[in-house]
């Protein structure tokens, strides 16, 4: 009877251990699900914060630009706006930076006194404009742009050659433009000797 009682003993502690390992790997193995749980949930975290700071930071990238004091500036011929417009464009990252950059260089070549800077800045102007509709030249509203500027340039920088293509250009997409890129041209064309928004 002890040997027996001595075996089932025996038995029963082997029994125990068996059962002790398997609850211990099976504790192994939950926290090893939860520790790479844990690292997917960080790294998912961290992909959160970093998107969201690309878009915070492009958005205050592009939160001085506006559209309106653009061609508020364009339609004036106040130094200080232009400059003013200039300053937000470098910073800005806007889709149409470079078309914008380059007509306001070309409508501060017009304001400026030295005919050596105007000769500059309207050549660095005229480079970016033209670089910018390459591009993009289905893009009415860079048409626009170089039209206000070829139809008040003077004949000896020989910039004037797109007029009538550029009026056919905005006419034909007036209606897909932006508002505030509607009512820029609509307050354009009142002054304009090319550009008429008059449909048959």
């Amino acid at each position: 009877m002890a040997g027996i009682s001595a075996q089932i003993t025996k038995s029963y502690r082997v029994n125990s251990l068996i059962a002790i390992e398997f609850s211990l790997a099976s504790i192994n193995l939950y926290l090893c699900t939860l520790m790479s749980d844990m690292m997917k949930f960080k790294s998912l975290i961290s992909l959160l914060f970093l998107f969201s700071f690309f878009i915070v930071k492009g958005n205050i990238q592009n939160a001085g630009f506006d559209k309106s004091a653009f061609y508020s500036a364009m339609a004036s011929d106040n130094m200080e706006a232009v400059n003013s417009q200039l300053a937000v464009i470098k910073t800005s990252s806007v889709n149409e930076k470079e078309a914008y950059e380059g007509a306001m260089l070309m409508k501060k070549a017009g304001l400026v006194a030295k005919a050596k800077e105007k000769l500059s800045l309207f050549k660095a102007g005229r480079l970016k404009l033209e670089s910018a509709i390459k591009k993009d030249k289905e893009n009415a509203e860079f048409s626009f742009l170089r039209l206000i500027i070829q139809e008040h340039a003077p004949k000896i920088v020989d910039y004037n050659n797109n007029m009538q293509t550029d009026v056919a250009a905005i006419r034909s997409n007036f209606k897909t433009l932006p508002t505030v890129v509607q009512q820029a041209i609509s307050d354009y064309s009142k002054k304009s000797k090319v550009l008429k928004l008059s449909w048959p």
